[in-house]
C-alpha cells in the first residue's frame, strides 16, 4: 500500500506531542478528491485538537490540519464540480482534518481553484480564514445589510490573527469602516496598514474609543474570538440593531448580560463553528467566495498575510509560535 509522511498527535499535550510518522495514503470516496499537498495552514483549532479539547467530527481524519493547497491527484470529479476542476489542477481546500500530511482527502465541493497570481503557500493560507470570515461577518453578521446601511462598521477582536487580518481586508475592500483590537504597537501598526483603525486593548478602552470615533453611534458588527468578560462591553459598544458574532471563546464561554439592553437596542447575539457543518453548506460558501472574493484576490485588493513558514516536520515549532501569540497573520507548514 502506498505511504506518505504525516504529522500525528501522539497523545494530548504540548507541541512536542506532534510527531512525524508514516501513514497509508488516504483513498477518496464518492464526491471526494485526493490532493498532493504542497502547504498547509496552522490554525487555533489545530492547537485545541492537539491539547485534546477539539475532537475531529465523525469520519474525519485524526490528523490535524483544516486547510491545504496542492494539486488534484485523483478522485471523483464527476459530481458537484462547479469550477470545472480536473486532475493536475492547482487547488486550495477546506478540510475537516488531515491537512498535516503529504496527501489529503477533501470533498470536491470544498475545493477552489488557486487564485491567479498567488503561490501555493498563499493559497493554503486562504480556506479556513476566508470560509470562516465570509460565513460569520457577511452571512451571520450581515455586514452591509443591517440597519446601518450599505457601509456599516465592523470591530474585529484580535485583528492581527489570521482571522483578523482576513476580516479587516475583506471588510475594508468592500467599503466598510473597520476597527480592530491588538495587544502591541507593532500589531496595531499592522492592522492599520491593512485598513483598520487600531485599538491597543492593553492601553485603551475599546468601548470608549469606538463611541468617540462613531460620535456615540457604536459599531454595527463585532467579530469576537474572546467572549468571556468582553461580552457586556461589546454589547455597550454596538450600535442599535448591531450584531455580535462569536467564533471562539479564548477569554471564557460565560458572561453576565443585560437582556433588557438587547431588547431596547434590538441587538443580535449569534455565532458558529465551521468544522462540523455539512459539505453542502461549505460547498455553498465556496461558491460565494469564488464569486465575491476570488476577484478581489486576483486583483490584489486582498492578500493573505504570512508571518512564518515552517517545514512540515517542525509542526511543533509552528504550534509553539501559535501559542505564543507573537505572530501577525498566518503560520504555515510546507512539504
Amino acid at each position: 500500500m502506498p505511504t506518505m509522511q504525516a504529522i500525528e498527535i501522539i497523545r494530548p499535550g504540548g507541541p512536542d506531542m506532534l510527531q512525524l510518522t508514516t501513514r497509508p495514503i488516504p483513498q477518496p470516496g464518492p464526491g471526494e478528491v485526493l490532493i498532493k499537498v504542497a502547504a498547509a495552514g496552522v490554525n487555533r483549532p489545530d492547537v485545541f485538537q492537539r491539547r485534546g479539547n477539539y475532537a475531529p467530527p465523525a469520519g474525519a481524519s485524526d490528523l490535524p490540519g483544516l486547510e491545504v493547497a496542492g494539486t488534484l491527484a485523483a478522485g471523483d470529479l464527476a459530481g458537484d464540480n462547479p469550477f470545472g476542476l480536473k486532475q493536475g489542477d492547482a487547488v486550495c481546500a477546506l478540510l475537516a482534518g488531515g491537512g498535516y500530511a503529504e496527501y489529503a482527502v477533501a470533498p470536491l465541493a470544498q475545493c477552489l481553484p488557486m487564485p491567479a497570481g498567488l503561490s501555493m503557500l498563499e493559497a493554503a493560507a486562504l480556506p479556513e480564514n476566508y470560509f470562516t470570515v465570509w460565513s460569520n461577518v457577511f452571512d451571520r453578521g450581515q455586514l452591509g445589510r443591517g440597519e446601518g446601511g450599505a457601509h456599516e462598521t465592523l470591530l474585529v477582536q484580535g485583528g492581527s490573527s489570521g482571522i483578523g487580518v482576513t476580516a479587516i481586508q475583506l471588510a475594508h475592500a468592500l467599503g466598510h469602516r473597520v476597527f480592530a483590537t491588538a495587544g502591541s504597537a507593532e500589531k496595531c501598526n499592522a492592522c492599520e496598514k491593512l485598513g483598520a483603525v487600531a485599538i491597543n486593548y492593553r492601553t485603551q478602552d475599546f468601548v470608549a474609543v469606538l463611541k468617540q470615533a462613531t460620535a456615540g453611534h457604536g459599531v454595527d458588527v463585532i467579530l469576537d474570538m474572546v467572549a468571556g468578560d468582553y461580552i457586556p462591553r461589546e454589547l455597550d459598544a454596538l450600535a442599535e440593531g448591531g450584531r455580535l458574532v462569536f467564533i471562539a471563546t479564548l477569554g471564557g464561554s460565560k458572561a453576565m448580560i443585560d437582556a433588557s439592553l438587547i431588547m431596547r437596542r434590538r441587538l443580535t447575539l449569534t455565532g458558529a463553528t465551521l468544522r462540523a457543518r455539512p459539505v453542502a453548506f461549505k460547498g455553498a460558501l465556496a461558491r460565494q467566495l469564488h464569486a465575491k472574493v476570488w476577484p478581489l484576490l486576483q486583483a490584489g485588493r486582498v492578500r493573505p498575510l504570512i508571518h512564518q513558514v515552517f517545514p512540515a516536520a517542525d509542526a511543533a515549532g509552528a504550534h509553539a509560535l501559535m501559542e505564543s501569540s507573537a505572530h501577525i497573520g498566518k503560520i504555515m507548514l510546507q512539504w
